[in-house]
């Protein structure tokens, strides 16, 4: 109990830290990080090891992800053909159907996308669209990233659910069915959550883009075709990538043209060919463009940002992970009789107490698969119905601890307490209505 309200006071120091005194996430994250391991009675050399292991952890998966995502914004900007895109796409849906349109994107991208490295491949798209439109970042940010993890924790082949499924034993196919009924019903929850109270807060996608500047950069503008294939590019080699793994025949060695998809089909080569692709944007090319001074020059600097933040996020995560505080919250909920609403409960403790969906998913499942027969889930379908029931648990909440949070919050220009007030509760409202869901169709089947 101690180390849960050690959680809940270290979450409170991030937040006055970062709003009411001004200081930098980077400072307050750290900060809340040796304060709970100090005071949980961690061994000092510990502490030193889970730190730099977090912080290294964290940005070898996402680091060169985010440096090249934001590469890659900065020509789409700066070339005009964000805007452009912007201008197609608004042309097809309507001004008024920006949140709809990033929901779903982010719900089909994340099916074999990380949820992290959707938002930054699409951010630049997303801010595009909400400046043309005139709308808030936090409404269609919010509604973009819930899109990303409803798909990411309910629809293999995404690896926490697949390894959920596979932990309880659970028909893959039937589980991908069953999320992605869940998965749809609860993106409309969050497309309705982002419109009527995520959008309540204003925030400029752009506030140093003037509309005289749009219309000035639309006259350089390439191409729609052309600005969509550096975005389009990445998402399609990781899609393929995921697609030939996940369709290979175990046991089988993989051919050399597997290898290769594979090797090109990882973010960080995905979004190299991406980044090729944004080079190819402006219509009279500078080598100004690539120094220090110019476009990836100041794309570097405002990453470097970003890249620190999400670092800490990252520390502050494996603090708590080392902790234990994953166990304690587990074996105080696995002896209660909750039927499907036990693994919900059980992977949001583990979720909100570490940071992590994908080990909050693991996690729950190798604690719940013995107790299946127990519990009265004998049927595939019963399986299918637990596997999503963790799935939903994984989405509630991301906060602090999760490099989500700090990618969203970070990316679009939106303050830590608007981060909490908005997305965490986002989360927090997406993840017990897919749980409702769940139980609903527990009672039908």
């Amino acid at each position: 109990m101690i180390n849960i309200v050690l959680l809940l006071l270290s979450v409170l120091l991030i937040i006055l830290l970062t709003v009411k005194w001004k200081v930098h996430p980077f400072l307050a994250l750290l900060a809340a990080a040796l304060f709970f391991a100090l005071f949980s009675g961690m061994a000092l050399d510990t502490i030193v090891n889970q730190v730099n292991d977090g912080f290294g952890r964290t940005l070898g998966n996402i680091g060169i992800v985010i440096v090249l995502g934001v590469i890659i914004g900065a020509f789409l900007e700066h070339s005009g053909g964000a805007y452009k895109l912007a201008d197609v796409v608004l042309r097809i849906i309507g001004k008024k159907r920006v949140h709809e349109a990033m929901g779903i994107v982010g719900f089909i991208v994340s099916i074999p996308v990380f949820a992290d490295s959707g938002f930054i491949i699409l951010n630049p798209l997303n801010k595009s669209l909400t400046k043309a439109a005139g709308l808030s970042i936090v409404g269609t940010s919010t509604a973009l990233f819930l899109g990303l993890l409803i798909t990411h924790v309910l629809v293999p082949p995404t690896p926490g659910p697949i390894a959920a499924a596979g932990i309880i034993g659970a028909d893959v196919g039937l589980v991908m069915m069953v999320g992605l009924v869940i998965g749809m019903l609860s993106l409309i929850i969050a497309i309705v959550y982002c419109k009527k109270i995520a959008s309540r807060i204003y925030i400029d996608p752009n506030p140093e883009i003037t509309d005289e500047l749009i219309a000035e950069k639309m006259k350089q503008a390439p191409s729609a075709f052309k600005s969509f294939l550096p975005i389009l590019i990445p998402i399609l080699l990781i899609v393929g990538k995921s697609i030939m793994e996940f369709s290979l025949t175990e046991g089988l060695e993989p051919s050399g043209l597997v290898k290769f998809f594979s090797f090109i089909g990882s973010p960080i080569i995905a979004l190299m060919i991406g980044m090729l692709f944004a080079f190819l944007l402006p219509k009279k090319w500078d080598k100004e463009m690539l120094a220090t001074t110019g476009w990836v020059g100041k794309a570097l600097a405002d990453a470097s940002n970003i890249i620190l933040i999400t670092g800490a996020g990252g520390i502050f995560g494996a603090i708590l992970q080392n902790s234990g505080i994953a166990d304690t919250l587990a074996d105080s909920l696995s002896g209660a009789k909750l039927g499907i609403w036990l693994p919900f409960f059980l992977c949001a403790a583990i979720k909100t107490a570490q940071g992590s969906s994908t080990v909050a998913l693991i996690t729950t499942a190798s604690i719940v698969a013995p107790l299946l027969v127990a519990m009265g889930f004998t049927t595939e379908m019963d399986k299918a119905l637990v596997v999503a029931a963790i799935g939903a648990g994984a989405l509630v909440v991301s906060h602090a601890n999760d490099s989500g949070f700090w990618v969203m919050t970070q990316f679009s220009g939106i303050d830590v307490k608007t981060g909490y007030r908005v997305y965490t509760l986002g989360t927090l409202v997406v993840g017990t209505s897919a749980a409702v869901l769940v139980f609903i169709a527990s009672l039908l089947f």
